[in-house]
């Protein structure tokens, strides 16, 4: 019960250490989550969202929990006991920020250069799949709208809504989608299509919704007035207009102080401007998508230095997004999606056809690539900060009539963010836009050669020897040989290779034929940045991808003649084979391995031991 009480005393308002806490558990369990998603190959972002439901105060495990202490005859009530609800207020800030950074380094990916270039094809691309998630969801809810009600308040689905709910349907949350992105490290074109197509999804859902609100909302018996209509559309203008300038002045500062301070100075300057600048926005109340997209391409089209800039950034947007995408799935409620019913139901199949059938049909496969057309829909279904932000601006101009938009927004919310960026991994991944390295989980030691590693330098700190026996120089490979390292068979084909990479915590690995005998290697520094191409992985085997090998052991050399193979080499291995012709391969030699042995046999010998 230690959570519960740190919860009350959090609750009455006891030292801020407490929220320290929150974000120690939100970020230590993200990065379990996360370990976890790469292991299944799943978006780190998945994991982050999942790992904010389960510590949030609508988490379904608090539940759970009580179900099973009514079991033992109590009776607890433990909802909000992992993260309380006022943290999460406290730290919205932080995740705003986490966005503005995000929108930024978009924005520094589309100079106006290639924003010339991109648009031409992307405008056909935009129009077919706007239009087609618009008539779709609008549609599709109009002819429903007899059988479905809404759930809160048995309010019956009038074409209002329908309008509504089809503007809001054309958002793509930017977060998300990018995120997945960078974090696949995807390069091709549908890579590039899907980020320009958030871009302008966005705006045109924040323009559409505002222009159909003030419509819609005027069509009421005795509302309607040409000059409020006028007043409201003249307002909505303006605030585009500001977001714009706002964006260019601070583009053009950024530009120009990055170009005179240092590069160690350029992470304040950007705080110090961006911080500022999205009060500002939240002051003004205007669409602050537009401002730090704008900024962005500003940068990017002034600046030598602006790749530079976003690198600066990366390492402090990832730790903020990790906590942006935290705190937004401690927002969200499993039981909204329940509340949202069948008309939930409806708007996420009618804008998931929308997003697929739009990019399907607008799409040129000669043109754009037969990838791009058949998968880059399924990579915009993200869902979230845009149309839960419009949905609230309808509840501030109409609560009866935006509760009844935003009930079903935030229910359809959970699913598309929890589907969305596995679609979009799923989609970069098939379309052949993703690095090897990326696509499987390599690391080069396990927890226990770790654990061994770190006793053995105890040891040595101790002056204990952990390897007895004769001078290292002079002892045979056989001694430090690792011969249950299995070879990849050359005929393996690439899935089978990327097998073995994952389940290899070396870097090198032999090849050989059907009698054992080493034909080459092949070393992941080689293949990690290659793009996996799914239409091809049935054509390439290990023998195409390996090399020959220059380097290898007999089995009767000694570790000095090792030594000697690796210590100026950029291999963390070397293949052992048998002293007689042929040679058939018998094991590797680990360069650290071998360093274990001599360093300790170095350090005896300074010390005279």
């Amino acid at each position: 019960m230690l959570l519960a009480e740190i919860s009350q005393h959090a609750e009455v308002g006891q030292p801020d250490w407490y929220l320290a806490l929150t974000l120690g558990l939100l970020l230590a369990s993200a990065l379990l989550a996360g370990h976890i998603a790469r292991m299944l190959h799943l978006p780190r972002v998945t994991a982050y969202l999942l790992v904010g439901l389960a510590l949030g105060p609508h988490t379904p495990l608090a539940g759970f929990f009580e179900w099973i202490f009514v079991q033992f005859g109590y009776t607890v009530s433990l909802q909000g006991i992992y993260i309380p609800e006022k943290h999460l207020e406290y730290l919205e800030p932080v995740s705003k920020f986490a966005i503005a950074l995000v929108l930024f380094n978009m924005g520094c990916h589309f100079p106006l250069a290639r924003c010339r270039r991109l648009f031409k094809r992307l405008i056909p691309m935009s129009i077919g799949e706007l239009s087609a998630t618009m008539v779709l969801v609008t549609g599709g809810l109009l002819l429903l709208g007899p059988t479905l009600g809404l759930m809160l308040g048995d309010a019956p689905l009038d074409w209002r809504h329908a309008v509504l709910f089809g503007a809001l349907a054309l958002a793509t949350a930017p977060a998300t989608t990018v995120l997945v992105l960078k974090e696949n490290h995807s390069e091709g074109p549908l890579t590039e299509f899907t980020t320009g197509l958030v871009v302008l999804n966005n705006l045109a859902s924040i323009v559409i919704f505002e222009l159909l609100f003030v419509l819609v909302n005027s069509m009421r018996p005795g509302q309607f007035s040409w000059g409020a209509i006028g007043a409201e559309y003249l307002e909505l203008s303006l605030n585009i207009a500001a977001a714009g300038l706002l964006g260019v002045f601070a583009g053009l500062a950024v530009s120009f102080f990055c170009g005179i301070l240092p590069a160690t100075r350029w992470l304040v300057l950007l705080t110090a401007i961006i911080a500022p600048l999205m009060a500002v926005c939240e002051l003004l109340n205007v669409p602050y998508l537009l401002t730090f997209l704008t900024m962005g391409t500003v940068l990017a089209s002034t600046s030598d230095v602006a790749d530079d800039i976003g690198a600066a950034l990366d390492k402090l947007t990832g730790l903020l997004c990790v906590v942006f995408f935290v705190i937004h799935g401690a927002e969200m409620d499993l039981l909204n999606l329940w509340y949202a019913g069948a008309v939930g139901v409806s708007y996420i199949v009618l804008r998931s056809a929308g997003k697929y059938l739009g990019i399907f049909f607008a799409t040129n496969a000669h043109r754009d690539g037969p990838q791009v057309k058949r998968w880059m829909g399924t990579a915009l279904l993200s869902q979230a900060g845009a149309a839960i932000a419009l949905s609230a601006i309808a509840v501030q101009r109409d609560e009866v009539f935006g509760k009844q938009l935003q009930d079903i927004i935030l229910g359809t919310v959970v699913f598309f963010e929890i589907i969305g960026p596995i679609m979009v991994r799923t989609a970069v991944l098939r379309a052949g836009e993703v690095p090897v390295a990326d696509t499987i989980l390599h690391t080069t030691s396990t927890p226990l050669e770790q654990l061994r590693g770190m006793a053995f330098r105890i040891m040595q700190s101790f002056g204990v020897n952990p390897l007895k026996g004769s001078p290292a120089d002079r002892l045979d490979v056989l001694r430090v040989t690792r011969r249950t390292v299995k070879p990849l068979l050359a005929a393996a084909l690439i899935d089978e290779v990327l097998d073995h990479i994952e389940h290899s915590h070396n870097n090198t690995y032999p090849v050989v034929n059907d009698v054992n005998e080493l034909i080459g290697i092949i070393r992941y520094p080689d293949v990690r940045d290659v793009i996996f191409e799914p239409t091809v992985k049935m054509l390439v085997t290990a023998e195409d991808l390996a090399v020959p090998v220059r380097k290898v052991l007999k089995q009767d050399e000694t570790l000095g003649d090792a030594w000697r193979l690796l210590k100026d080499g950029r291999d963390d291995c070397v293949p052992v084979v048998s002293s007689e012709a042929p040679h058939k391969y018998v094991g590797i030699v680990r360069r650290r391995d071998l360093l274990r042995l001599l360093s300790f046999e170095a350090n005896k010998e300074q010390n005279g031991d």
